[in-house]
This record gives structure tokens, sequence and C-alpha cells, in this order.
């Protein structure tokens, strides 16, 4: 029988595979278009949803302070700039992966931290590093999707199916 943090790291991965499927085989032009009538590419989803993870890996280890110790572009990270590879964008998201799959493994998941002050967030609410990990997968999961979208738009081919 496989553990809780097992489970966890295991889902993650199977999402986070599911991503970096999507972009198998595309060149940095293609990562860069947006194919539809959203503003996101795929390069700019590997780069959001790693600096969203290394957001949240960030918050568990040290709370909502340490999680905005490091400024954010929120519009930026969904684009690919000028110099952005997909290469290098899949290497820094794989480098997040494990150091996250390494606090899923260590990190006690009954430890909580207040939220950050944010007007998406309940007043006064708690996370622990347990919730952290099962919203690092939502997300994973629901960017996932978007980028099946994108690739189907961009050339044809869908993850599944």
């Amino acid at each position: 029988m496989s553990s809780e943090r097992d489970d966890l790291v295991q889902t993650l991965d199977k999402h986070r595979g599911f991503l970096r499927h999507t972009v198998q085989g595309l060149t940095d032009e293609q990562a860069a278009l947006t194919p539809t009538a959203s503003a996101l590419c795929l390069g700019g989803l590997i780069k959001h949803v790693a600096n969203v993870e290394q957001r949240w890996a960030r918050f568990a280890t040290g709370g909502a302070e340490h999680m905005e110790s490091v400024p954010v572009d929120w519009e930026g990270q969904f684009r690919m700039d000028a110099g952005d590879t997909l290469d290098a964008l899949l290497k820094h998201y794989e480098s997040v992966a494990e150091a996250t799959n390494e606090l899923a493994r260590t990190l006690d998941l009954d430890t909580s931290h207040a939220l950050p002050t944010a007007p998406w967030f309940e007043q006064g609410a708690r996370w622990s590093v347990r919730r952290v990990m099962l919203h690092i997968i939502a997300e994973t999961s629901q960017h996932a999707g978007h980028a099946d979208i994108l690739r189907e738009s961009i050339d044809g081919q869908k993850s599944m199916g």
C-alpha cells in the first residue's frame, strides 16, 4: 500500500506528465503562439505552473511572508519572453517539481500557515501543507487541460483520444 505522501507525489507527477507531454515536439515559436481567443501560450503555461508551484512550496515551508518574498510578474508569467526557450522552461519546471516532491515527502502535512491577505482567500483562513499539495495538483491539472486545447489549436495533436 502506498502512503499518502506517495499518493500526492504520484498524482502530481501524473498531471505534470500530461502537461509536459502536450508540448513535446514543439518549436519555441510554436510554444509562444496564442492560437485561441485567450492570451495563453504553451510556454507561458509551463512558466506559470512552475512559478505557482514554487510560490506554494515557499508558503508550505515558511508561510505567506515567505511566499510573497519574490515579486511576481502576473502578466508576464503567462507568455514566453525574448530569450525564453521551451527547453529551458521545461528544465526549470523539472527542478521545481523535484524540490516540491521532496517537500511532500518530508514536511509535516498537518503544518499550517495563515493564507496571504487577498480577496480570493477567506480572511483568517489557514492551509496545511496537505492542502497546498492538493492545490498544486488542481492547478497543474487545470492548466494541463488548457494546454491540451492550445496544442490542438496549433497542430491538431491531442494529449488523449
